[in-house]
């Protein structure tokens, strides 16, 4: 049961990240809200074109998500998560880009602008996140995050 509702979430996933790509500008949650975004998520899905995903989706774990505002009106997006049997966590400062639920992040390692959008959000149980940008030259990515407000046990 278990592995078709895995199945089932990454068609899902991967419908979402073909139609995002193929609009012009990805839309975002009507009306988002950001003070009620915050708080606690956890990873449920993750759907990329992007070659590191290709290559390392089987070995991708869920992770937890913090969420905090910054004194900007940015949030810090903290996420743990295991990597070689060790948690690691890493921060994205999202930048307001003055449309509510759409951030840009200046990615360290890649020295590039990602933007990330609240694509929709029911605030209290799920959060569809899309992010774009490039990875090194000419490598560019999209991917889409499902994002759970509580953790569930897998059947």
């Amino acid at each position: 049961m278990a592995t078709l509702r895995m199945l089932w979430m990454e068609l899902v996933l991967l419908g979402v990240l073909g139609v995002l790509q193929t609009q012009a500008q990805v839309s975002v949650q009507p009306d988002f809200q950001q003070d009620k975004f915050l708080g606690r998520w956890f990873s449920a899905g993750l759907a990329s074109n992007s070659s590191w995903f290709r290559e390392k989706k089987s070995m991708l774990s869920m992770c937890k998500s913090v969420v905090t505002p910054t004194a900007d009106g940015g949030l810090n997006f903290t996420s743990t998560f295991l990597r070689k049997n060790q948690c690691e966590t890493r921060t994205m400062l999202l930048q307001p880009t003055g449309n509510p639920g759409s951030y840009s992040y200046l990615s360290p390692h890649w020295g590039s602008t990602h933007a990330v959008s609240v694509v929709e959000t029911n605030y209290k149980e799920y959060a569809l996140l899309f992010s774009q940008g490039t990875k090194g030259p000419g490598q560019d990515f999209h991917m889409a995050t499902l994002y759970n407000k509580c953790l569930k046990e897998q059947e």
